[in-house]
């Protein structure tokens, strides 16, 4: 599974880091942060999802009030927007 985090949608409710330890404050840009993400595309990270924090990390995009974070199963197919 992989998630994807567009960070400049992102608007800084922290949701996701309550949700799932994947994600961190970063209170100087007000934004969150995907630990160990590799930028994609300018301010679009993405990292492979541990197979024990799967349910944590869907969980932290459906929480997203502006849906800045999506997740792929393995074949790529959309899971949470």
């Amino acid at each position: 599974m992989k998630i994807e985090y567009d960070r400049d949608t992102c608007i800084g409710m922290f949701q996701c880091v309550a949700e799932w330890d994947g994600f961190e404050k970063d209170e100087t840009a007000g934004k969150a942060v995907l630990v160990d993400g590799e930028e994609e595309q300018p301010d679009t990270f993405v990292q492979t999802v541990p197979a024990d924090a799967e349910l944590d990390a869907k969980f932290a995009a459906r929480v997203c009030p502006v849906d800045a974070i999506t997740v792929y199963d393995d074949d790529g197919e959309q899971l949470v927007p």
